[in-house]
């Protein structure tokens, strides 16, 4: 949700780590939009022309306002995801609600991306003859790498896609495999290979190109296995075709050559236990990563996500059985002393310059007055990071720009 983490207002006893009151019903301190900037969609003049020029009357789009100039632009302006006739009264419908099938992916992918793309006959599926229009889709999609085939040569013509399969296809589409594959790759540099999920890099880097909706209706998030419905995937496409100019040749520089500094088995064990999260989405009071429901005591969050401050908890708080807080086990380490919830309030401890900064610390982050964002420090210029720009969970690149420019100190508190 595109509300950032909250600092005041919410009182936790410093000895015993206990709420005075369930921190969701607690006051605002922070802006809603701390963190790095949210990319932008950049139409060109001919594309705001056909916009303009878009006369369909849109039946069912009430319920998804956030959708409507997506679903304009892709079903309209443009006909990747014009797969309904028109209705009796000249009216169009979208189905917004409807969950997205892989082959009408396919559609839009090829027509969006492809549109010259010729098949490949030596490539033919089970399930979807030659002779089929849909043919040409699958297999422009699978040959080019931007959706697997399945077991047996199938395609799942029918399957629903998921926020992880949504990702993967418009990054490869996008031209940044090469850096999704090095954060698969993610290790340091004396050696250490992260063990990271499936499709991890294309996850982040979708993230990082703001092709997620980030919900003001915290319910109505995704998270990386949710299935996708046709207005997210509408989202999803506007954005991975409006997306601002050198947007993907800079991220593609810039996670090209990641590589994190030798680090000491705890930190290890943080940024295992981190990158599992990425992906996972901005949650305003959120600090729950677990498919059970949080705790009553920390305000019963409605789905898994973060805040910036909530994020740095799960990373990195101990256990605290007298309020809920079980995330070791799973969690592979205990954890350290953390009491204070808020970004506003852990800056108080602590002093650490920019150059002091080393793996495990806290980075603080002002935006006007006083500290508004934290994130969690794994060396070399990166953090664990959750924002309101990306919409969740990533792992961020603080070197430089936003972050650089509004830092204003560290914090020591993994021993």
């Amino acid at each position: 949700m595109s509300v950032a983490c909250l600092t005041l207002f919410a009182v936790i006893g410093a000895g015993t780590g206990a709420l005075a009151a369930p921190h969701r019903a607690r006051g605002l301190h922070e802006g809603r939009h701390v963190g790095p900037p949210a990319l932008k969609p950049v139409l060109t003049p001919a594309e705001r022309r056909l916009l303009a020029a878009d006369t369909n009357t849109w039946s069912d789009l009430g319920d998804v306002p956030w959708a409507r100039t997506a679903v304009r632009y892709v079903a309209g302006a443009n006909d990747f995801m014009a797969d309904y006739p028109p209705n009796a009264d000249g009216s169009s419908s979208f189905h917004p609600m409807t969950l997205e099938n892989r082959i009408r992916f396919a559609r839009a992918l090829v027509k969006a991306f492809a549109p010259t793309d010729v098949v490949d006959p030596a490539l033919t599926f089970p399930d979807i003859s030659a002779d089929s229009p849909a043919y040409r889709y699958a297999n422009v999609a699978v040959t080019r790498g931007w959706m697997p085939a399945g077991a047996g040569g199938t395609f799942r013509p029918s399957d629903p896609i998921t926020m992880i399969d949504l990702h993967r296809a418009l990054v490869l589409a996008l031209g940044l495999g090469p850096a999704a594959d090095a954060l698969d790759h993610l290790r340091t540099s004396d050696g250490h290979a992260f063990v990271t999920p499936a499709n991890f890099g294309t996850t982040l880097l979708g993230m990082r190109l703001g092709l997620r909706h980030n919900s003001w209706i915290e319910s109505l998030d995704v998270l990386p296995a949710t299935l996708m419905d046709r207005a997210q995937v509408a989202y999803s496409l506007f954005r991975a075709l409006t997306e601002p100019p050198h947007a993907a040749d800079h991220l593609a520089a810039e996670y090209g050559a990641i590589e994190l500094p030798p680090l000491s088995p705890q930190m290890i064990d943080v940024v295992q236990w981190g990158i599992r999260y990425v992906g996972y989405p901005y949650i305003w009071a959120g600090e729950w990563g677990k498919s059970t429901p949080e705790p009553g005591a920390l305000g019963g969050q409605p789905i898994a996500g973060f805040d910036c401050s909530g994020f740095v908890w799960w990373l990195l708080r101990t256990n605290q059985p007298s309020i809920g807080w079980r995330v070791a086990p799973p969690r592979p380490y205990a954890g350290w002393p953390l009491a204070q919830r808020w970004s506003f309030d852990m800056a108080t401890v602590g002093h650490v310059p920019w150059s002091k900064l080393r793996p495990g610390d806290l980075a603080f982050y002002h935006e006007g007055r006083g500290v508004h964002h934290v994130d969690t420090y794994i060396g070399n210029g990166w953090a664990l990071d959750s924002s309101a720009g990306p919409g969740g969970v990533t792992i961020m690149w603080i070197g430089t720009g936003w972050y650089a420019n509004h830092f204003v100190h560290g914090r020591h508190v993994a021993g």
